[in-house]
């Protein structure tokens, strides 16, 4: 239950610490779990399947990146765009891909360990120590977070604040494809309509609460899915606690987690912030 959640989460956690708001993880993941799809079925290969996801995610933050930097519109209202552009591309090519509106055919799915868990939960552990050593200690990521706290600052000492928040938003599209990659290819066996189920807005969630730290945001993105894995497990020991409640319990612990630490959080200064005034 927690790796499409770190996946997403990383990826937000590097665009925000660029500078970049990025609300828009929720279709990014959509995009990635449609056309991770796409490439199983018409390159009968689950492998190829996630490079076409993670190609298609990226385009989604290349579009967001875009728009927020090039363009300088406004970061809440680009990131609701890609999220609808992901509800609804989604469901319209679902049906010209395959004359089919509420789920795609099966596909091959990606190797598990154990039965159970897929080939991409230790990879979205693995990635939690790769974000943190990325930038605390090299001076890619030192820059990146120059560009996140200080952006006029860093770019009157010769940093490309443009260039780095390009690359941050982007990779935010791989890894948030990723995310929903898991849930087509490696959680399951194809795409369905608004499979993601918010779990973008909560990946997102987790970046606040973890006070845009990669280690904060891994305990914020295990308690969440702790939240969502307990409905599934009182519904198969047959505990006698309302469905509905159990249902909502994730999403309310969001709420709760955010409406209580959001006042302690400190976000990058720059969050938001252009590099320039022009």
């Amino acid at each position: 239950m927690a790796a499409p959640l770190i996946f997403a989460a990383m990826g937000g956690l590097l665009s925000e610490r660029s500078g970049v708001m990025n609300i828009a993880l929720e279709g990014m993941m959509l995009i990635g779990a449609f056309f991770g799809v796409v490439g199983a079925y018409y390159l009968h290969s689950a492998w190829l399947g996630v490079l076409l996801g993670m190609a298609g995610a990226a385009v989604a933050g290349l579009i967001h990146a875009f728009w927020c930097i090039t363009l300088r519109a406004d970061q809440i209202v680009a990131g609701t765009a890609i999220n609808l552009l992901g509800s609804g591309a989604t469901v319209f090519l679902l049906s010209r891909f395959w004359n089919q509106s509420g789920q795609s055919p099966k596909v091959d799915r990606l190797p598990m360990f154990w039965g159970t868990v897929s080939i991409l939960t230790p990879v979205a552990f693995a990635i939690v120590p790769i974000v943190w050593w990325f930038l605390n200690r090299t001076k890619e990521g030192l820059h990146v977070q120059a560009a996140g706290e200080h952006p006029q600052a860093a770019e009157s000492v010769g940093i490309n604040v443009g260039l780095y928040r390009y690359a941050c938003v982007v990779m935010s599209g791989v890894l948030a494809g990723m995310g929903g990659i898991y849930l087509s290819l490696g959680e399951l066996s194809g795409f369905s309509r608004e499979m993601t189920q918010g779990k973008g807005f909560i990946a997102l969630a987790a970046v606040i609460f973890g006070n845009w730290n990669p280690v904060g945001a891994l305990g914020a993105c295990l308690l969440f899915a702790a939240a969502q894995a307990l409905p599934i497990q009182a519904q198969a020991k047959q505990v006698d606690i309302n469905t509905d409640l159990l249902l909502a319990l994730p999403y309310l612990l969001t709420l709760v987690a955010i409406a209580g630490f959001v006042r302690k959080s400190r976000p990058p200064e720059g969050l938001g912030k252009h590099a320039t005034n022009r």
